[in-house]
């Protein structure tokens, strides 16, 4: 199983992580009403929303069908002085430096039976205190690497010289709670800023969690209203959902679930807008493999050239690579099969340079 995006899931205490952490992943991390219950990162895999991976099995039946997958990384809750060791420290933040971008739970109900850490509902200060939190992580990695980058700039090390206006700026604006993406910076910029794995860099998505109520209409609800203001003048995404009705989903089968999403006005569950919306947010495309041994779903950036999309599946077809046979999804499903495809001339020999689109299936011809 390749697992092809990593998202982290970050949060106040008890703004609902771990209820939707155990509905998307059905893991069962612990869910509890006081602060610092998950203790350990919790790591969950769940897949990406695609039917078409199965529109090919149909077609194909083949042995063994593998869609694309993404990896949840559950952080235990942060508070307000994490970065200085409050509750349980920035120590699980490592976890999260490893991932392609952030999912930020941010609490937008009121319920007197659960408690906030902070004593009241305000989604704005709680986003603000996270952001924080994040920039003051990542100050601690820019310092260090600042006041190494000096000394050998003040010995006369060339690239050192190079490199420390950049850590100096990215210094700052964290300094100044401006996170690092919030920043214009250059490709030679980012590439100073690599090994450091900078969470402040990732693209953030804020997941706006509501009662089960709201989710007709969210932005009826005042705490969405607020949220998703602050989280569009970031340039942010934000995706309403309800974590406790994605919990109910997450216990029933397939019809069942469907019959229950249709009561409540909703056409699918609330973690495949949020897997597709991390997946636009990426600029993330699937193309295919197909053949009586498996079908299988694979995962590769926007722009992707074909040597390189066929790295995914083996490095030694990227190094022998010689063409790629291509044939589009919506073709292949318009002719019901590869003979028809050939027949109409649908059928397409690329080189080196072809960039692989959305929905590509792709036969990769290689020698090594």
């Amino acid at each position: 199983m390749s697992t092809n995006l990593q998202i982290g899931i970050v949060g106040l205490p008890n703004v609902g992580k771990s209820t939707l952490f155990n509905a998307i992943t059905k893991a069962g991390a612990e869910a509890a009403n006081f602060p610092f219950c998950t203790i350990e990162p919790n790591v969950g895999v769940v897949e990406v929303p695609d039917h078409r991976i199965y529109d090919l099995a149909a077609m194909f039946k083949p042995k063994k069908t593998t869609p694309a997958f993404t990896r949840f990384v559950d952080i235990a809750g942060l508070v307000a002085g994490a970065s200085k060791g409050e509750g349980l420290g920035n120590q699980f933040l490592s976890h999260i430096r490893e991932t392609d971008a952030i999912a930020h739970v941010v609490r937008c109900f009121e319920d007197g039976n659960i408690t906030h850490v902070e004593g009241s509902i305000d989604p704005v200060r709680d986003m603000d205190i996270i952001n924080t939190e994040l920039c003051l992580a990542d100050l601690e990695s820019v310092d260090k690497k600042k006041t190494k980058t000096a000394k050998l700039a003040q010995a006369g090390i060339k690239q050192a010289k190079a490199d420390l206006p950049v850590l100096e700026k990215v210094y700052d604006a964290l300094q100044n709670g401006t996170p690092a993406r919030a920043l214009t910076l250059s490709e030679d910029d980012l590439e100073v800023l690599k090994e450091l794995n900078l969470i402040t860099l990732k693209p953030v998505l804020y997941v706006l969690n509501m009662a089960e109520d709201d989710i007709a209409d969210p932005l009826a609800n005042k705490f969405v209203q607020a949220a998703s203001a602050e989280a569009e003048k970031e340039g942010a995404k934000w995706v309403p959902i309800s974590a406790e009705i994605e919990e109910e989903v997450s216990e029933l089968d397939g019809e069942e679930a469907k019959a229950f999403l249709e009561d409540l006005g909703e056409e699918e569950p609330g973690l495949n807008r949020l897997i597709r919306t991390a997946y636009s947010m990426l600029g993330l495309i699937n193309f295919f493999t197909v053949g009586p041994d498996e079908c299988r779903s694979w995962t590769v950036r926007a722009g992707t050239k074909a040597p390189k999309a066929a790295g995914k599946i083996h490095s030694d077809i990227e190094r022998g690579f010689i063409r790629a046979e291509i044939v589009s999804y919506d073709d292949l499903m318009a002719c019901g099969s590869y003979n028809a495809v050939r027949e109409k001339g649908l059928l397409r020999v690329e080189g080196k340079d072809y960039i692989i689109q959305d929905g590509d299936i792709a036969y990769f011809r290689f020698n090594v």
